[in-house]
């Protein structure tokens, strides 16, 4: 008698392999699996940057997120003035800032500017310029300077020609010059006249250490010796000046022969520089001038600890210092999470995971510390070196998704050490719990704007990244302990903040207001999509924090959420804001940041949004809007966007627009113009885009996107 299998069995084994056919034929379109084995290694060094050619825009940094080094073509700072017309050669921290002297007592209440809002007074703190008060301008001036990041020192080659000339940038010849990612070692080889040099330049990952190791027959010949000066520190973008010695001091407080300990003073700011030199002794050429001369045949190491206090303990040898990288670019590399876009066939693939790669070690030497970051990190002053609380998104968010929740967390402390700032601003105002501000340094005093202080959409970001940190712990019961009274007070200040209108039975915002599409005009502007949906979701997810900590619902709050105004429409699209029915004719409104797109997609889904509307508008914004006024973190966001509506195609069309600002070069920075040669929430935005399509969107289903990826958290919900 022949064995028969009975028919239910065979039913469900074959609905087994079909389901299995299935599911690897849908693999092998969109290449997604939660646990591939990435060679993380080759995934990395395969975007090692090579530049060999002198370019003011390929400049290179190495630095560990409170400290960056930012080098030249002889990988140290031996031609600031050329470079400082692309992206200059900083030398900053997140501790080294300057205060000027303040002889007329500047302080907030000089530039207050007073608005008619809803039938009561509001003041702001406003920027005067142009023709108005010519001392209210003055205070202005001197209270957006400071206090201002400041350049801590320059470090550079000094070559004597056979001629007895020092060189000069053409006299590089053959430079080649490699970042090691794994490693966070920066090699550097040209010759001068006929004869190699060698400089191998690393950062301590704990120290703000730089350490260097130059090798080549000059320093036998006598001809190479390291310059190190110490410019006054000022607010440019530079944020240094060597023309004001007299402005400064620089004292050796110790030389013992090997060490060197360097005070910095500038008016009622110090700092301590401690340079080991165990091959070289140090010579006085100046005020703020030193050399060292090395006492070797061909081989030159030294190591500069820059702190804010003096360093305690022996400086790292460049062998310390460069173990010390190694490890911990390794571990850095070896963790969180990773993207892998090898298997695609897509021509744009590779490009964007160079983009990437070079993204993620660029946001960790520059926007990893302890402070919120600004816009140009480390390398040199945007805004005076001050960093913007509504950029935080960009800059952070990503760290969360790609498991370095660690940074996002560290980082939010800062609000916390702000938080009498921010009562007192709402206070001022006369609304409830705290209005975090725009402009700020280390200090929390918000920086007068005729823009920046009239923004709102940094309000709900404590929020935001607070649920982040919630939905990824493992100690939820922690994280809502640590961050309930920033998420309740920050809650308290929305719902104040928007006013009620009596004759609609609604809560309306603005004006006063300049949205994230900062075109638009502050007197007139009311109920911008984004922030509307922001409010929302801000607001009903600071009501959820209370029913998980057992506590009733505000009654504030859940008002406004039932009455808050809905998103204004026209001819099917969102518009700008309510009091732009001309949003997509007028070319004013088709500029600056297509932010109406962010209701989806930066912020999760809500049902205040239709998605048809929404996927419409994104036509119109793709076929309209004005790309050259754009910003790089704008691209991200519209990809974003389209991938929660289901439009992979356009999302990944939107991440690689080939349009100025999208523009990311060499050494991985996102150009926008020469003002802004480079712009971290551009890479912060792109990072968070791809996190997000991987785990949670997707990358297009036409078998041309086979992506892997690793170890990366979903977004809020």
């Amino acid at each position: 008698m022949k064995n028969h299998i009975p028919i239910f069995q065979t039913n469900w084994f074959h609905i087994f392999l079909f389901i299995s056919f299935i599911s690897i034929i849908i693999s092998d379109c969109t290449g997604y699996n939660k646990n591939p084995k990435i060679d993380r290694f080759s995934l990395v060094t395969r975007h090692n940057i090579e530049i060999s050619k002198i370019d003011s825009l390929n400049s290179l940094s190495v630095g560990n997120g409170e400290f960056a080094f930012t080098t030249d073509i002889t990988g140290l700072q031996t031609f600031p003035e050329y470079y400082s017309q692309g992206i200059p050669l900083g030398t900053m921290s997140n501790w080294g800032w300057h205060t000027g002297d303040n002889p007329l007592g500047y302080k907030l209440s000089d530039v207050y500017k007073k608005y008619e809002v809803h039938g009561r007074e509001v003041i702001y703190v406003h920027q005067f310029r142009g023709n108005e008060d010519s001392a209210k301008m003055a205070a202005s001036e001197w209270l957006r300077n400071n206090p201002h990041r400041i350049h801590l020192g320059m470090i550079g080659l000094q070559i004597i020609k056979e001629n007895g000339s020092e060189i000069k940038i053409g006299d590089i010849i053959d430079p080649v010059q490699k970042l090691d990612l794994w490693t966070g070692k920066i090699k550097s080889r040209f010759t001068v006249e006929n004869t190699p040099v060698e400089v191998i330049t690393v950062c301590h990952p704990d120290k703000d250490l730089v350490s260097v190791s130059v090798t080549s027959n000059l320093i036998k010949e006598r001809r190479l010796k390291i310059r190190i000066s110490f410019p006054l520190g000022v607010s440019s973008p530079l944020g240094y000046d060597f023309d004001q010695p007299n402005k400064h001091l620089t004292k050796i407080l110790s030389d013992s022969g090997n060490e060197t300990l360097f005070e910095r003073k500038q008016d009622n700011d110090n700092y301590y520089v401690k340079v080991y030199h165990e091959n070289a002794h140090l010579e006085v050429y100046g005020k703020h001038l030193f050399y060292l001369d090395p006492t070797g045949d061909s081989v030159l190491e030294f190591s500069c600890h820059f702190s804010k206090n003096i360093p305690e303990g022996i400086t790292d040898r460049f062998s310390e210092a460069v173990e010390a990288s190694r490890k911990s670019w390794s571990d850095f590399w070896n963790t969180g999470g990773a993207v892998d876009f090898s298997s695609c066939s897509d021509p744009r693939a590779f490009e964007l995971e160079r983009r990437v790669v070079l993204s993620q070690y660029l946001t960790k030497i520059e926007c990893s510390g302890s402070l919120p970051p600004a816009e140009t990190g480390l390398t040199y002053n945007s805004w005076y070196g001050k960093f913007h609380l509504e950029m935080h998104w960009w800059h952070a968010v990503h760290f969360a998704l790609w498991q370095r929740d660690q940074i996002l967390e560290r980082q939010m402390d800062y609000y916390r050490r702000i938080y009498n700032n921010a009562r007192q601003t709402a206070q001022n105002q006369g609304y409830e719990g705290i209005r975090w501000p725009k402009m700020v340094g280390p200090d929390g005093r918000e920086s007068p704007s005729s823009v920046g202080t009239y923004l709102i959409w940094q309000q709900p970001h404590i929020i935001f990244f607070s649920e982040l940190l919630y939905e990824n712990s493992r100690n939820r019961e922690g994280i809502l302990n640590k961050f309930k009274d920033l998420v309740f007070a920050t809650a308290d200040f929305m719902a104040s903040y928007a006013w009620y209108d009596t004759k609609k039975d609604r809560y309306v915002l603005g004006p006063v207001l300049i949205p994230a599409q900062e075109s638009l005009k502050l007197e007139t502007t009311i109920n911008p999509p984004f922030e509307l949906i922001y409010w929302y979701w801000g607001l009903k997810t600071a009501q959820q924090w209370r029913s998980r900590m057992k506590l009733d619902p505000d009654p504030q709050w859940a008002d406004v959420l039932k009455k808050i105004s809905d998103l204004p429409v026209l001819k099917g699209l969102y518009l700008c804001s309510e009091d732009t029915k001309d949003s997509y004719m007028n070319e004013r409104y088709l500029r600056d940041h297509p932010i109406v797109s962010a209701i989806s997609g930066m912020l999760p889904k809500t049902n205040m949004v239709d998605y048809k509307i929404l996927s419409s508008t994104l036509d119109t914004i793709k076929k309209k809007w004005n790309w050259q006024s754009a910003w790089g973190w704008d691209f991200p966001m519209l990809a974003m966007s389209a991938a929660s509506v289901g439009r992979s195609e356009q999302a990944i069309d939107f991440l690689m627009m080939d349009v100025p600002k999208n523009r990311y070069l060499a050494n991985g920075h996102n150009y926008q113009d020469a003002r802004l040669a480079i712009y971290l929430p551009g890479n912060g935005a792109l990072l968070t885009a791809v996190a997000k399509m991987c785990n949670g969107e997707q990358f297009p289903m036409n078998g041309k996107w086979k992506v892997k990826y690793e170890n990366l958290n979903r977004y809020v919900k």
